[in-house]
């Protein structure tokens, strides 16, 4: 499959959809669609114009677009619980982008499908940028593509209340060590708790991937978002004063050498560049292939509030 240059998602709406511009109308455009085939052909979806409510109508829609809603166990991503396997979206302060990433890539498992849906519509800004996963990894330089080939170890110290970064009871959604470490027992994942009730993780994996229809390759790793030259200057003044075996956490190549900063500057503008914005409007619904593209997210003002779903 040949990468086009100009990929956009596909906008569906009322006129395109031959239905009426409410929830009911919606359901009986996607219970009449191949959804499957349709995302593998347009990897992302812009639903628009059909009154999509979080208090009414969201739940019936979304268990459709996602056969098996996740939890987000093992996110890194500041997030609030709001729903049934329902968050909201990063919470990063909103002067600042976040870069283009597959949600999970770091992980075993991670959802094949996103579900977006605007709540509340940003004052400025705020778009969700996505971009084509071969595209970026065809536009990235052959020797940051090669340095990549055998994969990435992410490092992860979580705290037990107090310190850098999340916790590994708000990681892992319980309080529970044995369920943690029945969740890391399956995930190929190192561990160990540390004398001040931390837990120290370690996980080898892939930085591109085949996508499982479509056969096409692409940029599949979140190592920008864990290497501190890919986190700004906070993260970057972290890690001049903390041991690099104590960062909440860090990203090397498999061998456990470092990223160079300027390979990880290069991803990073690379998939910036190439993304398209998605600018939201209240209502919206947007459905993203999370193996075909990766999102991101633009600085914003106002009371932007955007929730978002997982499945598998």
């Amino acid at each position: 499959m040949t990468t086009d240059p100009n990929w956009q998602p596909a906008l569906v709406d009322p006129a395109s959809a031959g239905t009426d511009p409410s929830a009911d109308g919606l359901l009986e455009y996607l219970r009449g669609t191949d959804l499957d085939a349709l995302l593998v052909r347009e990897k992302a979806v812009i639903f628009r114009g059909f009154g999509i409510d979080v208090d009414s109508s969201y739940e019936g829609v979304a268990d459709v677009l996602l056969p098996n809603r996740l939890a987000y166990v093992h996110g890194n991503s500041p997030r609030t619980k709001v729903g049934r396997n329902l968050y909201t979206s990063t919470e990063y302060p909103a002067e600042y982008e976040i870069s283009m990433h597959n949600e999970m890539s770091y992980a075993k498992v991670w959802p094949s499908r996103i579900l977006f849906h605007c709540e509340v519509q940003p004052g400025t800004g705020g778009a969700t940028p996505v971009v084509d996963g071969q595209l970026w990894l065809e536009s990235l330089d052959a020797e940051v593509r090669d340095a990549f080939t055998a994969g990435i170890r992410y490092t992860q110290n979580l705290h037990d209340g107090i310190g850098f970064g999340k916790s590994w009871q708000a990681t892992f959604e319980t309080d529970d060590r044995d369920e943690v470490e029945a969740f890391l027992a399956t995930a190929d994942a190192e561990w160990e708790w540390r004398g001040s009730g931390s837990l120290w993780v370690s996980q080898l994996r892939q930085g591109t991937l085949k996508h499982p229809v479509s056969n096409t390759e692409v940029w599949f790793n979140q190592a920008d978002q864990w290497h501190p030259a890919g986190l700004g200057e906070d993260a970057a003044a972290l890690a001049d004063v903390v041991p690099e075996d104590e960062l909440p956490q860090n990203a090397t190549f498999s061998d456990g050498s470092p990223i160079p900063a300027e390979y990880i500057r290069h991803v990073q503008e690379t998939g910036m560049r190439l993304a398209v914005d998605v600018d939201w409007q209240t209502g919206d619904l947007l459905l993203v292939d999370n193996v075909a593209a990766a999102h991101g997210r633009r600085a914003y003002t106002g009371k932007r509030r955007i929730l978002v779903a997982m499945s598998d």
